[in-house]
């Protein structure tokens, strides 16, 4: 169990998925009975079941942790299984890091060795670094030395994660080629090495289409297994993503449940897939598209952020008004540009429609 202070992760606001589906991941221990990889927790059979979800022979159910195809999940799986590093690909929003914590936490019980990338992430996070204190006492020694969660990982065989891949400076990601086709990790300074042990894998995310982006080099590619993980193929799947993470979140913040909300969560994807995709549901009206993603992700912060209107001030019940500004925040990101997409998509498609006229007033009024 995850500790932070004297809090149990029942108060941490946002738990380990380890932490969080602590009991899904038991059940799932007991119950398979099937070949697991070397330091693996769980078989890639049980693995997959506890990405995709299921019930077990014990009544437990499993509830599902990505909603996609299977196929995208048993490669992921079968990969790690592998002496290939993983990279999950895909747009903001796709569930690239969602997927990607809940695979660490069901191979290795622990999705805590991350490294976060961003355009100033040093090669120290990616190989080691040290205690300069030490250092400077005694020279250079393991006890001076800061492993990097990738080092800790391949000597402990576990599942490390690497987050917007594409972010960190070419050199940097380049430091990753020896880790990942020699299984080592070499320290000059101490004229030793650290080899990686069964069980050591990586698993990478990336988004090639957003700003800021360092193209992998052909070298680092070819250390990876590609899985491109895509935008829900269905209003029906988009929904049921948002609705589960939506009251995953709400539960975590002691929001009141709302199962009347359901339809303004189908509004809120409606109006994100339509100005995505540039085209209304029924397929008869093109709509220009804003500069955004409108990604998911976005989708549940904007239900997330009118269901805590509703709670606090509101009558609990999310409703157009709750919606109204999370949508038009969402959308119009360039003042100039992206208003006027919104306002000709007020005006063609969400003022014609039936049983939309509270939710046309509300975007109205947010929109001035």
């Amino acid at each position: 169990m995850t500790m932070t202070g004297k809090n149990t992760h029942a108060e941490v606001l946002r738990p380990h998925a380890e932490d969080a589906f602590a009991h899904e991941l038991k059940a799932l221990e007991a119950a398979d009975d099937r070949p697991r990889p070397a330091r693996w927790k769980l078989s890639p059979w049980a693995v997959s079941t506890y990405l995709l979800g299921g019930e077990l022979p014990d009544g437990t159910v499993v509830t599902p942790k990505y909603v996609g195809p299977r196929r995208i999940v048993e490669v992921a799986v079968t990969t790690l299984a592998t002496d290939r590093a993983l990279l999950l690909l895909g747009v903001p929003g796709t569930a690239k890091t969602w997927v990607s914590e809940h695979l660490a936490a069901a191979v290795s019980g622990d999705s805590t060795l991350l490294v976060q990338g961003t355009a100033g992430t040093p090669e120290e996070a990616v190989r080691y670094g040290w205690n300069y204190a030490r250092l400077l006492a005694h020279g250079p020694s393991r006890e001076a030395l800061v492993p990097s969660p990738l080092m800790r990982a391949m000597a402990d065989g576990a599942t490390a994660r690497v987050e917007e891949l594409t972010r960190i400076p070419a050199d940097v990601q380049d430091s990753l080629i020896t880790i990942l086709s020699e299984k080592t990790l070499p320290i000059p300074e101490l004229g030793q090495e650290v080899q990686a042990v069964r069980g050591f894998n990586l698993i990478a995310t990336a988004n090639d289409r957003d700003r800021g982006v360092n193209e992998l080099s052909s070298a680092l590619r070819r250390r990876f297994n590609t899985v491109v993980l895509p935008l829900p193929a269905t209003a029906d799947a988009e929904v049921d993503i948002v609705a589960r993470r939506v009251d995953q979140m709400g539960r975590a913040l002691d929001l009141p449940a709302a199962p009347e909300g359901l339809e303004e969560i189908r509004r809120v994807v409606t109006v994100f897939r339509e100005l995505r995709d540039g085209v209304t549901d029924d397929g008869r009206t093109k709509v220009k598209s804003p500069s955004g993603t409108l990604s998911t992700a976005e989708a549940i912060s904007v239900v997330t952020g009118g269901l805590a209107l509703a709670a606090h001030f509101g009558d609990g019940v999310l409703r157009p008004s709750d919606v109204a500004a999370g949508i038009v925040g969402a959308v119009v990101r360039d003042p100039a540009a992206d208003k006027v997409v919104w306002q000709e998509y007020l005006e063609a498609v969400v003022r014609e429609r039936d049983g939309w006229k509270d939710f046309y007033r509300a975007c109205r009024e947010v929109t001035g």
